[in-house]
């Protein structure tokens, strides 16, 4: 066999085998995609509750409140939507710029995706009323109708931070009055939420590590193709 006959049959190899291959995994093979369910639900002592031989996971409760425009946000606009939640208030000078910044990453990529939301809301309502939060949604170039920060009831914001998305939140001036600096009022995570359609965590990440974001963004994609499946098998 000439050594041109040898290079021609590894030429081959080369250009039609991955071809093959590829022929083959489009017209026979299952693309599998995998983002975990997060945040089981526990009864009283403790134990992870089960419906039969399934893992019952918590879902984000029910919540109204107002976005930057001054109109109702409610749970329901999030139904049928994957979205990114975090907490921050428009007076913090640490993590929410950071945590802003990385929100608007993601809508840098998921701009024009309809089924892609951002939800920012405000641990320092009393402060951050609608026409607060109108301009720093301003300053990071919030699309309407893709990213909304909201406001509204204390109570109704921390037990949603707290019970809903299992995030740590508190005013350190309601336990110390001496307390004046505002960065070290307002407690809160520097977490960011992957929710997914139907309201179930699906991803926890740190807003301030660019890997995290860059994580979020590519576990969006892996949710979209999630959903995906499930239609073309129904």
């Amino acid at each position: 066999m000439s050594k041109n006959t040898t290079k021609a049959g590894i030429l081959v190899v080369i250009l039609v085998v991955p071809a093959l291959m590829f022929v083959f995994l489009k017209l026979f093979g299952n693309n599998y995609y995998k983002l975990p369910y997060l945040m089981p639900e526990i009864d009283e002592h403790g134990q992870v509750l089960m419906n039969g031989a399934d893992t019952v996971f918590h879902k984000i409760p029910d919540f109204e409140l107002l976005d930057q425009n001054g109109n109702k946000f409610s749970s329901q606009q999030t139904k049928g939507k994957i979205y990114v939640a975090d907490f921050f208030f428009t007076r913090c000078g640490t993590i929410c710029p950071k945590l802003s910044s990385a929100m608007l990453r993601v809508q840098d990529v998921f701009g024009d995706n309809p089924d892609v939301l951002m939800v920012s809301h405000s641990v320092d309502p009393n402060h951050d009323t609608p026409a607060v939060l109108k301009e720093y949604a301003k300053k990071y170039e919030a699309q309407d109708g893709k990213w909304f920060f909201l406001t509204g009831d204390k109570k109704a914001i921390y037990d949603l931070a707290i019970k809903g998305y299992k995030l740590p939140v508190a005013d350190a001036s309601e336990y110390d009055k001496n307390i004046k600096d505002v960065d070290e009022m307002f407690i809160h995570s520097e977490k960011l939420m992957l929710i997914d359609k139907e309201g179930y965590i699906r991803g926890i990440y740190d807003g301030t590590v660019n890997v995290d974001i860059e994580r979020l963004q590519a576990e969006i994609k892996v949710l979209q193709e999630i959903y995906k499946d499930k239609n073309s098998a129904r």
